[in-house]
């Protein structure tokens, strides 16, 4: 399902990069703080979750949970800040409609994640909840200092967005988590998600 590529981290990372730059060129000093914290908390959260869970298998048997959706995170954090940067030019309810709008698409993303047997419920749920909280926080910062996106911001936020998909080209995540997993538990083999 085409849907499920939009949580891709080599999507995803290079937009919230991209965010990032929109931010720091708009001079919006306390947001740019706060999303680089609150994305970078949140895919933490993720990726520790899959780290632990594939180096002891560590889970939630009654809830079937065994990490949080980063696709679900990613697409919640990354798309309603990135809707709010471009439509609110065009005005305040432009810029909070086009972040609803990212939040639900989180939402058809997790829905879909679960109907696809990606995900359990519990695993698209809480990555969908840690998704919602870095954007809504940095949504929070944005609207409480009245800060509105300057007009040389999308040019930054483009090219960093080019750099940092060429570099996630080559970065092989889900590689280096099970190497990391391994070594950190010390087992010759990952916790495989189809087991529990």
């Amino acid at each position: 399902m085409r849907l499920l590529h939009l949580g891709d981290l080599e999507l995803t990372l290079p937009l919230a990069v991209a965010a990032g730059g929109w931010l720091l060129a708009a001079r919006a000093w306390r947001a740019a703080g706060a999303w680089a914290l609150l994305y970078a908390g949140a895919m933490a959260l993720v990726g520790g979750s899959k780290v632990a869970y594939l180096g002891w298998g560590t889970d939630i048997g009654a809830l079937d949970f065994k990490a949080f959706s980063g696709h679900a995170a990613g697409v919640t954090a990354v798309y309603p800040v990135l809707g709010y940067l471009l439509c609110r030019p065009i005005g305040r309810a432009w810029g909070l409609g086009a972040a609803g709008g990212g939040l639900a698409l989180g939402l058809v993303l997790a829905v879909a994640l679960v109907g696809q047997g990606e995900h359990a419920v519990a695993e698209a749920a809480t990555g969908w909840l840690l998704g919602a909280g870095a954007s809504l926080g940095t949504l929070y910062q944005l609207e409480s200092r009245g800060v509105a996106p300057g007009p040389a911001s999308p040019a930054c936020a483009v090219a960093l967005f080019l750099v940092a998909a060429l570099l996630m080209q080559s970065a092989h995540v889900g590689y280096w988590m099970i190497r990391l997993a391994l070594a950190l538990s010390g087992n010759a083999r990952p916790f495989s998600w189809d087991t529990c």
